[in-house]
């Protein structure tokens, strides 16, 4: 592993459309977060933080999909993302973006790129 990227999690850890895995980042501040989800077959990141209002996405923990399975969800204000993109497009946010973090997958796990 390089040194400028931290591990987040085995591949196998992320399911098609399910559950998220949560990651501290501490490089940003002691108490943001980061999390991974996977969709369309690929891994996307991104801060864990609500563009309408800052607060972290989920209400449970890993819980970042709509019951659709089709968008990520603010489980406080409703917004709706695109989970290839982080585009709001259904919510008090439409048309802002969750931030989106640079990740790796390679050898069975994914890595968040870190900036120098």
């Amino acid at each position: 592993m390089a040194d400028n990227q931290r591990l987040i999690c085995a591949s196998e850890a992320l399911q098609e459309k399910g559950r998220g895995i949560r990651f501290p980042i501490p490089e940003r501040g002691e108490r943001t977060s980061g999390f991974v989800v996977r969709y369309g077959g690929r891994p996307y990141a991104f801060i864990n933080q609500c563009a309408h209002v800052p607060v972290e996405l989920d209400w449970q923990e890993g819980d970042f999909f709509d019951l659709t399975g089709h968008y990520v969800i603010c489980a406080t204000h409703g917004a709706h993302y695109e989970p290839l993109t982080g585009r709001c497009v259904m919510g008090p946010c439409k048309g802002r973006s969750l931030q989106p973090l640079p990740i790796e997958e390679r050898d069975g796990n994914i890595y968040l790129i870190l900036e120098n």
